[in-house]
């Protein structure tokens, strides 16, 4: 069913397409199952009188079952492929979603939590990623880089969304309402975007001509497969993983509260355009890095350059003293970082692992940093119990942060000395 009529190999390159199908599937991906959680449980706890502990804890197993699927989601994509998996996913999402909105027990809630953590996954980093990839090699940064960009988008649309859906329509038939608007729209461009290969269409990745010469300059080194528990092993894999789920921990232990903590600042509206700003250094600071970044660029370097200027903007956070020019500074800083502390490690992984080990990597370094990640809110809402201000808060972000750096950077020598490739 999910064929389509093979284009001449003349026609518009399809790449094109994929990524701007991939744009709109993050975007309902992160505004549903990345930036919907926190406001389904206000949401719950408002409908039902449940204890907060309670709902928050369905909330961390929606992440914590997210990262499991997004372990296996490889195995998936080669056993059903990426259109189906995709497809299924915004459906599971959607009966997930409305779940939370029904629930009249604690267990449904759960269950509901698992349909909708496993259901997002194919639509967040690591599905993107696939849909993307076979595309795109010396284009990618630039490619990923926009389809990333409907992450964040999709936090601009969804977070207000919800919460005017919710008070006008009520929470079941708001999510009845996103949930069948979703499916519908993925479904399309399931059929129309992503159900065709470059090979189907006679197109090769970046839209070259067929049988085009490479630049084998400007190609990464040949490193050998990593095949089963190798991969565990290998230097490489432990500093990229380690680094980008210690940043993503920092990163979203503190958005999580940064509203909290700016609102008697700023008051409600300024707070809110506070968090509007970070939004958009993150779309800008995902851009230039893209764009500015060479295909042979060290990679890890850039990555390592952008959690600096995140860690700078939490240091300038912490110093910032009531609401003037240093405090909005450090959230331009911290901002700019947000959207390539997703988009750059998958990055990496292109230059730094074999091919055919690209989709099992980046899987695998986005299911432990959501596994962790998904701790972050309750961790640093105790920073802020236990510490005097806020100075505790901030400083465990940017040590944070200066520790995943230093990981990153440590795995620079073991990723520009490969291994000779197998014979």
């Amino acid at each position: 069913m999910w064929t389509r009529p093979i284009a001449p190999a003349a026609s518009a390159f399809h790449g094109t397409v994929v990524v701007r199908a991939a744009f709109v599937l993050a975007l309902f991906g992160w505004g549903v199952g990345f930036y919907g959680p926190p406001i389904f449980l206000y949401a719950v706890v408002s409908r039902t009188g449940w204890p907060l502990a309670l709902v928050s804890g369905a909330v961390t197993a929606h992440f914590l079952w997210g990262a499991v699927v997004v372990a296996c989601l490889p195995r998936m994509h080669t056993r059903w492929g990426i259109p189906a998996t995709t497809l299924t996913g915004a459906v599971a999402l959607a009966l997930g979603v409305a779940g939370w909105a029904h629930a009249s027990q604690p267990w449904q809630l759960f269950a509901a939590a698992l349909l909708s953590g496993g259901g997002w996954v194919p639509l967040g980093a690591a599905g993107i990623n696939a849909m993307v990839s076979p595309w795109f090699t010396h284009h990618r940064p630039a490619a990923l880089s926009r389809a990333y960009n409907g992450a964040s988008i999709g936090g601009v649309v969804f977070s207000p969304l919800w919460g005017t859906l919710i008070a006008h329509m009520g929470f079941a038939q708001a999510a009845w309402a996103v949930g069948v608007c979703m499916v519908a729209v993925v479904g399309w461009l399931v059929r129309h975007a992503l159900a065709v290969t470059p090979p189907a269409l006679g197109q090769s990745p970046d839209g070259k001509p067929p049988g085009a010469p490479s630049h084998r300059a400007s190609l990464p080194p040949s490193w050998p497969p990593l095949p089963g528990h190798t991969l565990w092993t290998n230097r490489r894999f432990q500093t990229l993983a380690a680094a980008m789920a210690l940043a993503l921990f920092a990163q979203i232990g503190l958005l999580t509260h940064l509203y909290s903590l700016l609102s008697p600042r700023l008051g409600p509206q300024g707070a809110g355009w506070a968090m509007a700003l970070a939004t958009a250094c993150a779309i800008g600071g995902r851009t230039l890095s893209a764009w500015s970044m060479p295909f042979a660029a060290d990679r890890r370097g850039v990555a390592c350059a952008s959690w600096a200027a995140q860690m700078a903007g939490s240091l300038v956070l912490l110093a910032a003293p009531g609401h003037g020019p240093l405090l909005w500074a450090g959230i331009v800083l911290f901002g700019a970082g947000i959207g390539n502390t997703t988009s750059l490690p998958p990055l990496v992984v292109q230059t730094d692992f074999a091919a055919q080990d690209v989709a099992r990597v980046v899987a695998l370094i986005v299911a432990l940093s959501q596994a962790l990640y998904a701790l972050a809110p309750m961790a640093f809402a105790l920073l802020l119990a236990a510490g005097q201000g806020t100075a505790l808060f901030f400083g465990a972000a940017a040590a944070l942060q200066l520790l995943a750096l230093a990981l990153l950077w440590s795995g620079r020598q073991a990723a520009h000395i490969p291994c000779p490739p197998h014979p």
